[in-house]
């Protein structure tokens, strides 16, 4: 956090940017209960632009809004979880389609009658291999071990509703603290 507050100044610019960048999160984690779980190709897409989203406005908060996401993760009850989820969805963001294929990293939930067997949000995250990360420099190899660990803690074997949920959530008060700071956010 310090060095992003050293070198970076609130630029009007950037709130439109996180005004965007969080529609589009909330308008891609609405459609994950849309998206039919039979319909694999476009689940994973979905899930993967979900990831996207909430990793780009997570990064803008952090980025250009430190204080308000540090006011926000410091009141929260759950911080630990909060902070996980986003390290984990971070850890995907990272792996999915370069080094771990898209697919590897969720599954659909097991065959049962009614709707909400049916959906998306009812898909799991996997568990997942410890990466290879011997080549990386010291510093590196620990980053990417402790989002690892936050995704097998926090999504490995849960619905990617609760994922998403929590993330959005927890980005829609730190927004909204934003605003109160001066900050033109718009939420939804």
């Amino acid at each position: 956090m310090a060095w992003n507050r050293a070198r970076t100044k609130y630029r009007p610019d950037e709130a439109s940017a996180l005004d965007w960048s969080f529609a589009a999160m909330v308008e891609t984690i609405d459609r994950l209960p849309r998206v039919k779980a039979w319909d694999g190709a476009r689940a994973i897409t979905v899930i993967g632009e979900a990831v996207w989203w909430v990793t780009i406005v997570d990064a803008t908060m952090v980025r250009y809004h430190p204080d308000a996401y540090d006011q926000v993760l410091g009141a929260e009850r759950n911080r630990q979880v909060i902070d996980e989820t986003l390290a984990g969805l971070r850890f995907v963001r990272n792996h999915m389609g370069h080094d771990i294929d898209h697919v590897d990293f969720v599954q659909a939930a097991p065959r049962r009658r009614g709707a909400a067997s049916n959906q998306l949000g009812s898909w799991t995250w996997r568990r997942l291999r410890c990466p290879a990360v011997g080549t990386l420099p010291p510093r590196a190899q620990e980053w990417e071990l402790d989002r690892y660990e936050a995704y097998q803690h926090q999504l490995a074997d849960r619905p990617v509703r609760e994922a998403f949920g929590r993330a959005r959530g927890f980005l829609a008060q730190a927004a909204a603290v934003a605003a109160e700071l001066g900050v033109p956010v718009r939420s939804s």
